[in-house]
């Protein structure tokens, strides 16, 4: 892969993390609830389901998904179900950081993020096209594939990361139990707003 290309592929990559989505709110949600540290947690676990998601990508089942309604839809209703009850949770949880010993474990918190990050059927349509413009074929596919597939994690987890930590630095005046209602109110809602986009969500969008 020429060094040009790779060039590109960083800064959509960067463009890509950058955009609000359904896991940089899951990891600042996190990060005021229960610290940046637990957050990490949460954030390690959505980039290991978009590992895996790259991964089904590159063996073809994301030109599944294309082809089949059926299988796109059911996957589509589930993760847009999970979105929309993982709002409503956060929407109505309570009011103050737990932090320590009323904080989740990390390893629920894990999970999360594998729900969360492999909640949205669209990604493996989106790794199937997305990869492919940076692939040269006259070079072996699997190193160019795990080079663009570890480039992307590592990204995520810089600039997700970051956001984690930033956050946390303000984590005192968090502490206020109305600002913090009020932060989950508002995370819950777009968590349930991103739910319902999924629903209405196309193959071909």
């Amino acid at each position: 892969m020429p060094l040009s290309t790779y060039l590109i592929y960083l800064v959509a990559v960067l463009l890509l993390t950058v955009t609000p989505g359904p896991t940089m709110l899951m990891t600042l949600t996190n990060s005021v609830n229960h610290g940046p540290w637990r957050a990490l947690a949460s954030l390690s676990g959505s980039l290991a389901a978009n590992m895996v998601i790259m991964m089904l990508s590159a063996l073809g089942l994301g030109a599944l998904l294309s082809a089949s309604e059926a299988a796109f839809v059911t996957l589509k209703a589930i993760g847009a179900a999970y979105l929309i009850w993982l709002g409503v949770k956060t929407f109505h949880s309570g009011s103050g950081l737990q932090l320590g010993e009323g904080a989740p474990p990390r390893r629920s918190l894990f999970l999360q993020g594998v729900l969360v990050g492999g909640s949205n059927p669209k990604s493996l349509l989106f790794f199937t096209a997305f990869f492919p413009q940076f692939i040269d074929a006259n070079v072996p596919f699997m190193p160019q594939f795990l080079l663009l597939s570890l480039t992307f994690v590592f990204g995520d987890f810089v600039i997700l990361g970051a956001g984690a930590f930033g956050v946390g630095r303000i984590a005192p005046w968090l502490k206020q139990s109305h600002v913090v209602r009020w932060i989950n109110r508002v995370c819950g809602g777009l968590f349930a707003l991103l739910g319902g986009l999924l629903l209405l969500a196309r193959r071909n969008a």
